[in-house]
């Protein structure tokens, strides 16, 4: 009974004293994995872009009066957050960095893709099979990055094009709709003068409709995607004007309303294509005119 007691409390001071070490051990210590940065430049710092394939026509933009311009292979207004996802490579970190020998291991003898900033190049290579990130050779270095560097670079280059049908600069102060169908007897034009809506003699208003339409509906306009636009100068299509706070005014041809609306801008050769319901809320601001 007493070697069975004298056991039981060896077993005792056993588990006690573990049970402290596991308590009052230092927590261990993790090891981050060190990160590469790939450069040190600042994406605010470059005026030209350019992107290379091996197959097709390159991209090429330029930073005019600090707007990015797509200038190959369509000249457009750029989409200003899709070319800064292609600048956010300079900002890129990496987990693996290899000197820059036997290229040909990395597929950067012969790259997918090349990456111009000014006068800085990265090189696009092949994937790492067992992480599916891409060798990516920068001066003297090759680093494995996420395919999303380069995947933003390969879309259609329609895709670069910005949706919105106004430039950024270009301050609305008013719409003539009359040489649009369902306003062509009223010859309705809406104006806004220091900060109220005025319109046509005949046509009512409600300065608090005008604001949440104009909020709604120009301010965020819902274009679905851009197309190149030729005007066909032997059709008469239904039009509009946007006036503008510098005093010029820029033209749109409806060229379709259903089953979804498209307006075209001749100047900068391009259709933008939108929703039906948000096209037709887009033409027709709530006013009521008098008979």
């Amino acid at each position: 009974m007493k070697s069975r007691w004298l056991s039981n409390l060896v077993l005792l001071i056993l588990v006690a004293g573990l049970g402290a070490y596991f308590l009052l051990r230092p927590a261990p210590v993790e090891r981050a994995q060190k990160k590469h940065e790939i450069s040190a430049l600042k994406l605010a710092s470059f005026n030209k872009i350019r992107v290379e394939f091996p197959s097709k026509a390159p991209l090429v933009f330029e930073k005019i009066n600090n707007y990015w311009r797509m200038m190959q292979p369509q000249p457009a207004r750029a989409d200003q957050m899709l070319v800064q996802r292609l600048l956010s490579i300079v900002a890129a970190t990496s987990t693996e960095k290899f000197p820059a020998t036997d290229l040909a291991r990395f597929g950067l003898d012969s790259p997918r893709l090349k990456l111009k900033l000014d006068n800085e190049e990265f090189l696009f290579g092949n994937f790492n099979p067992v992480s599916s990130e891409q060798y990516m050779l920068y001066k003297n270095a090759v680093y494995l990055l996420p395919y999303t560097y380069a995947e933003v670079a390969s879309v259609q280059p329609v895709e670069f094009i910005d949706k919105n049908p106004l430039a950024q600069s270009e301050k609305i102060a008013g719409f003539d709709f009359s040489h649009l169908e369902q306003w062509q007897e009223s010859l309705l034009q809406v104006d806004l003068v220091k900060g109220k809506w005025i319109s046509s003699a005949n046509a009512k208003l409600s300065q608090n409709d005008m604001n949440e339409w104009f909020e709604g509906n120009w301010k965020n306009v819902s274009v679905i995607s851009v197309e190149p636009y030729t005007p066909n100068h032997r059709i008469v299509s239904p039009s509009f004007e946007v006036k503008l706070a510098d005093g010029r005014k820029v033209h749109f041809d409806k060229l379709q309303e259903s089953p979804e609306v498209i307006l075209g801008r001749p100047d900068e050769g391009l259709s933008y294509h939108l929703p039906a319901d948000a096209g037709f809320a887009l033409l027709n601001p709530p006013v009521s005119i008098a008979k």
